[in-house]
């Protein structure tokens, strides 16, 4: 039996590419979701009160202000939901704790894998580098992403935090924008249909370390979201992200 996923953004750039990799996974099907574009081919909401169909899981691929109603929807039906969808408040975050008492609720920023191990890479090589090195974070996204830095740069500063904790400097103007010696600079670059790319540079005398992460593809994103959709139903209530997934992957 196909597990019946539920899409927030449906009719997005990722909520299609969503249901385009779903048609590839035997055991996943997108049955509807929520959107204020109506999709073309599926069941389509713009209130959580008409929603009408069964589903198994709800994937959230859409923006922070939705967050009210994903919550609404998981806590009506009880069903477990991967959040996908990032710039959220320090209360909105809060908010999806709560939730994970009583749903399972996967969370990650990205869903790409890669980038997963990137951030175990950055968090390894930082407990070395960090003392002796300028940090810095680039990433680059189409100029239709609204939020920056991104979910991904941050959850990059969360992982070199953990081995060094210099505070972040974004971006830097003016004739008084010399580089501190203990900061980590992080920048953004918007611009026509990039998908994503990220990288970071321990960069010291005479010699630059660089790890970086560039996605080709947002099957990479729907991809991950789908399995974790699948991963969470099983789960019980708690919140759950990638490293989760990968290490289940790694035991199979």
């Amino acid at each position: 039996m196909k597990t019946k996923i539920f899409l927030f953004g449906i009719s997005g750039k990722m909520g299609k590419s969503v249901l385009e990799c779903s048609f590839s996974h035997k055991n996943l099907e997108v049955v509807g979701g929520f959107d204020f574009v109506q999709s073309l081919t599926l069941p389509t909401f713009s209130h959580i009160k008409n929603v009408n169909i069964n589903f198994d899981a709800i994937i959230d691929f859409s923006r922070p202000d939705t967050l009210d109603s994903v919550i609404a929807l998981a806590e009506k039906t009880m069903k477990p939901v991967v959040i996908a969808t990032t710039g959220f408040s320090d209360e909105q975050k809060k908010k999806i704790e709560v939730l994970s008492k009583k749903v399972p609720v996967f969370l990650s920023s990205n869903m790409s894998v890669g980038v997963n191990v990137l951030l175990k890479l950055v968090s390894e090589a930082s407990k070395y580098l960090c003392s002796i090195s300028d940090i810095e974070i680039i990433e680059k996204h189409h100029n239709q992403k609204v939020d920056a830095p991104s979910g991904t740069a941050r959850m990059i500063l969360d992982s070199i935090e953990s081995s060094c904790s210099p505070p972040p400097c974004y971006g830097r103007v003016g004739h008084d924008a010399l580089r501190q010696d203990n900061e980590i600079g992080v920048h953004a670059i918007r611009g026509g249909t990039i998908v994503g790319e990220h990288a970071v540079l321990f960069c010291m005398n005479d010699e630059v370390v660089s790890i970086k992460h560039e996605a080709l593809s947002r099957k990479i994103f729907a991809n991950g979201a789908l399995k974790a959709a699948d991963f969470l139903t099983e789960k019980k209530a708690g919140l759950y992200n990638m490293n989760d997934l990968i290490e289940v992957k790694n035991k199979q």
